[in-house]
């Protein structure tokens, strides 16, 4: 009895003889080709599919069949189960990354903000190094002269607001009730030795010295005067 080998499928004559296995693992494509001599022995050791009942061999190739169709279908699954496991990994990358950015860019933001604020309130608090010759008496636009020199540009308006309402410009007004005195009457007028022992006769130290007040009370003379609205007193 000769065999020939169909796709895999060992038959004698005319009639297919195979195993369950042996479908299989040629379908699945893990069977290596066999030669002859081997293929002959493997066959001696095999069970006919003629020696299976007909009515079970339908069943027999159905099953194998079943069984090829489980395996790439687990085969696809597990693919498409790696591919999504890397997609997934590669977003979650991504995702990280740009939320360590946002996370560095909006630091940086803050940072920058910070600077700019002490920047400006710096600026605000300057007390600009500034000599005048001491004279014995000094008019009004003498001493607002002297005031646009230590007070920055942008906060002159509201220092000056402030000082029309205290002394109309007068550096030596003096409150008898209260022992308020000078520019900016500061209470009690001692206050201001901190800036000059002249506190009494030079309105550049009393000017020094309210700015100085102002900034540090109120973060500047318009911090001051905005409270002096509502308060009718700083």
């Amino acid at each position: 009895m000769s065999r020939i080998s169909v796709r895999g499928f060992a038959v004698a004559s005319a009639t297919a003889v195979t195993t369950v296995g042996a479908v299989v693992g040629v379908a699945s494509g893990s069977t290596p080709a066999a030669d002859d001599n081997n293929f002959e022995a493997t066959a001696a050791d095999t069970t006919l599919l003629a020696d299976i009942p007909a009515g079970q061999q339908a069943q027999v190739q159905t099953a194998s069949l079943t069984q090829q169709a489980d395996a790439q279908a687990s085969a696809a699954d597990a693919a498409a189960k790696k591919s999504a496991e890397e997609t997934a990994r590669v977003q979650a990358a991504k995702d990280a990354k740009s939320k360590k950015q946002a996370a560095e860019d909006k630091l940086e933001r803050e940072r920058e903000a910070k600077k700019k604020e002490a920047q400006e309130r710096a600026s605000r608090s300057e007390v600009r190094s500034t000599s005048f010759a001491v004279q014995s008496s000094y008019t009004v636009a003498e001493v607002q002269a002297m005031a646009r020199q230590i007070v920055p540009a942008d906060q002159f308006q509201c220092f000056s607001n402030i000082v029309n309402h205290e002394s109309s410009w007068n550096y030596r007004a003096s409150n008898p009730g209260s022992g308020a005195y000078g520019l900016v009457q500061a209470l009690p007028g001692s206050k201001m030795a901190s800036a000059g022992a002249d506190w009494m006769t030079n309105p550049a130290t009393q000017i020094k010295w309210g700015l100085s007040y102002m900034n540090g009370r109120y973060q500047s003379p318009c911090g001051a005067w905005s409270f002096w609205q509502a308060n009718h007193w700083y």
